[in-house]
């Protein structure tokens, strides 16, 4: 498949730019963002380059020009990093194997918190290893490892998700933030498979976000102990690039503290340690 996603990112990002961010008039427009000729100005191109670049007949703009487009789209660090890995992808170096798993000191590591849900997550956003307590918190998964392809797939996941929308979009930001490379099968059947499947993703897809998942508070509807607030912070994993650590934890005195205690989640489970994942390629 030949995907060109340098046009279809600049095409996106171009509609999300009002005029009035740059200082200029709204005017009257029939489609919403800026025109392709205001970009090139932005941008210091002329009209005509930004055209093939929007269209795809040139594909390898220079670091300045994508330097000068970033400025122009107002797009954040992150998002210029993205465009230019689309543009000139970062070496591949071994060849990916065909599945991610997490490796046991990590797994380990993740065994040693009995009071703190954790989790382990590939570039595709499979799910590589919990521990007994994420395990419980998140039991509506079943034996699904793909938590993109449950979060759109299984209806289970908007009652487990109280904002589930704002969610949803960040899954999908950070999954394509993690691959850059258009030629990515494994990400275009994933995406395919989605897409088809669920217009909501199809959208949010469409719209080229490009967001790591960082820190931030989520609120979550447990089946068995009802609402909770809880905070979670996500750590790179060095010594395997691409997967990443969830952390997630309640204010003291908060009404999230009724996450289910270590000693009853592992009772939901019949107390077993850390949950290995082996994610299928065809999710």
């Amino acid at each position: 498949m030949d995907k060109n996603w340098l046009s279809e990112f600049l095409r996106a990002r171009r509609a999300l730019v009002r005029p009035e961010d740059h200082g200029m008039p709204p005017g009257t427009r029939r489609t919403p963002g800026l025109r392709r000729e205001e970009v090139a100005v932005l941008a210091g191109v002329s009209t005509d380059y930004y055209v093939r670049l929007e269209q795809g007949r040139e594909r390898k703009p220079s670091p300045q020009v994508l330097g000068a487009l970033a400025a122009a789209l107002l797009l954040e660090d992150e998002e210029a990093a993205y465009l230019r890995a689309i543009v000139d992808p970062p070496p591949r170096g071994r060849p990916r194997a065909d599945r991610e798993y997490a490796g046991p000191q990590l797994v380990s590591l993740l065994d040693a918190w009995a009071d703190t849900p954790a989790l382990v997550y590939g570039r595709y956003l499979d799910l590589l290893a919990v521990n007994s307590l994420g395990e419980a918190m998140f039991s509506w998964l079943g034996s699904e490892t793909s938590l993109i392809s449950a979060m759109f797939l299984n209806p289970a996941a908007q009652d487990f998700y109280r904002d589930w929308a704002a969610v949803a979009q960040g899954c999908v930001a950070a999954l394509r933030a993690a691959n850059p490379a258009a030629d990515d099968q494994r990400l275009q059947e994933l995406v395919g498979e989605l897409s088809v499947h669920n217009p909501d993703f199809a959208r949010m897809w469409a719209h080229h976000e490009v967001r790591a998942k960082t820190a931030s508070a989520k609120r979550f509807h447990h089946p068995l102990v009802g609402d909770l607030t809880l905070n979670f912070e996500t750590f790179s994993v060095n010594s395997a690039p691409g997967q990443h650590l969830v952390v997630y934890r309640a204010e003291r005195g908060s009404a999230g503290g009724a996450v289910p205690s270590a000693q009853g989640a592992r009772g939901l489970r019949g107390g077993q340690g850390p949950t290995y994942c082996e994610p299928s390629c065809t999710r």
